[in-house]
């Protein structure tokens, strides 16, 4: 019975590893356009009260955070792409492997474009999120006070998502996240406030 549990143990170990690779983009893309978008939002609000300098903040961070996301997705991929071609070519040579499995290797090579796309796009969904909270309110305090809400709990559903898909425990996981967002939009916030106040701008 104890020899079961052990291998049902592995059998869990091996899927959350397997779930690793994509897990760890999607989560990353989106508390990244989360955090940079929100934190630009935040920072302009601090000195800016106007509705119209927020959004285009936060669009210019989506926009800009997106193609920056696609744009390393794409090379750090390419590059693994790169290194595990020329592994093959080495087995080829040195006949390690039979023809089934090299032509499943080849078949299972990783896709620069697609893993961009799919960087940029959670990116996206992530930094789209504070756009919509404060893109219909035009009283400053509220909107403030409306962006920091959504992206609290934008950022409290990815890390339970992620800690539960991850199989990593869910409080300690979304504390984090939260606590980690709540600080770099303050020390943005405050930044910014700093730099406006003594620049002499």
């Amino acid at each position: 019975m104890e020899r079961g549990d052990n291998q049902d143990k592995e059998v869990n170990v091996l899927n959350y590893s397997k779930r690793a690779p994509w897990l760890r983009a999607a989560v990353l893309g989106a508390n990244d356009g989360l955090l940079s978008t929100a934190s630009l939002m935040m920072g302009i609000g601090a000195v800016r009260k106007d509705i119209k300098s927020m959004i285009l903040t936060g669009i210019a961070g989506l926009v800009g955070g997106a193609c920056s996301m696609a744009i390393g997705e794409f090379v750090s991929v390419y590059s693994q792409r790169d290194i595990e071609k020329a592994q093959i070519k080495r087995d080829i040579n040195l006949r390690n492997c039979d023809d089934h499995e090299l032509e499943m290797r080849k078949k299972n090579l990783p896709c620069p474009l697609q893993a961009a796309g799919a960087s940029a796009q959670s990116f996206a969904v992530g930094a789209a999120v504070p756009l919509l909270g404060a893109g219909f309110i035009k009283k400053y305090e509220v909107r403030l006070g409306v962006v920091i809400a959504v992206v609290s709990l934008a950022l409290l559903m990815v890390g339970a998502l992620g800690a539960v898909l991850g199989g990593a425990p869910v409080y300690k996981s979304s504390f984090r996240v939260v606590v980690g967002g709540w600080a770099a939009m303050g020390i943005t916030c405050g930044l910014i406030k700093l730099i406006d106040d003594y620049s002499g701008f």
